[in-house]
């Protein structure tokens, strides 16, 4: 078998890992085993190969990448492992959502585009900082949802709320990057 081994190169990012198919991962392990990979796979290192080996690297390098930056954001993550479960967190046909949920990020937004216009970069540090600490706690509420109750529907209610909310979190730094510019 070499590193280049077609059947592995078909497996699922978990496996290329070597990495246990759950929401709950240890960020360490992955970029340790990312490193490890892309050492061996990294097309520089077959420069001096036929043009089809450099190919074939190439297309590793970019799996490893892919499945790299998948696995290490908890949002795609966890839709990659509702997918591998046959669950379609629905993202773009599925827009319900908790009033109150819904409400409150109507309300953040607003703050955040009157702090941006008044210049309140504190109270937007603040929402910032807010926003972060939810969004661990939806992290949290996904493992728990998806590795222990392997309530799936609930693991896509979250997922969506979270989409909504890594939003108001680029709005936030945005209007933080416009304030103190």
């Amino acid at each position: 078998m070499t590193i280049f081994d077609l059947e592995h190169f078909s497996s699922d990012h978990f496996a290329l890992f070597g990495l246990p198919r759950r929401q709950a991962l240890d960020e360490l392990d992955l970029e340790r085993m990312y490193r490890e990979i892309q050492t061996k796979v990294h097309p520089d290192k077959h420069a001096h190969l036929a043009d089809a080996e450099k190919r074939l690297a190439m297309q590793w390098a970019t799996k490893v990448n892919e499945a790299y930056l998948t696995l290490k954001s908890p949002l795609k993550r966890a839709e990659y492992v509702l997918k591998l479960l046959g669950h379609d967190p629905q993202i773009e046909r599925n827009t319900a959502m908790p009033a109150d949920f819904l409400m409150q990020q109507m309300e953040l937004r607003e703050a955040v585009v009157e702090c941006r216009a008044g210049g309140d970069g504190g109270a937007l540090d603040r929402m910032h900082r807010q926003m972060k600490k939810e969004m661990a706690g939806q992290h949290q509420a996904l493992v728990v949802a998806l590795d222990e109750q392997k309530d799936y529907a609930r693991g896509a209610e979250i997922v969506r709320q979270l989409m909504f909310q890594e939003k108001l979190l680029h709005e936030i730094d945005e209007a933080l990057q416009a304030v103190e510019a």
